[in-house]
């Protein structure tokens, strides 16, 4: 026996919604996907996805210190 839907197939709310926001989408910013890319990688820095940056420069300090001690080392030996 067939029964007949109660259910409308499109509710009242999702029409309202569609109503909403018909004619607001925007262009896109970006011109190129290398742009959006960039965006992207500069946004998730921001954010320190990719770690905190202080680290590094503290090591590459560390690093450069330890070049030049030995350097100077180096140097007073002669």
């Amino acid at each position: 026996m067939w029964h007949v839907r109660d259910v409308d197939p499109f509710p009242t709310d999702f029409l309202a919604f569609q109503a909403t926001r018909a004619g607001s989408a925007l262009a896109c910013p970006y011109s190129s996907s290398d742009e959006f890319e960039a965006a992207v990688i500069r946004s998730k820095l921001d954010a320190g996805a990719y770690g905190p940056k202080r680290y590094r420069r503290r090591r590459n300090v560390f690093y450069a210190t330890m070049a030049a001690a030995g350097l100077v080392a180096i140097l007073l030996m002669l």
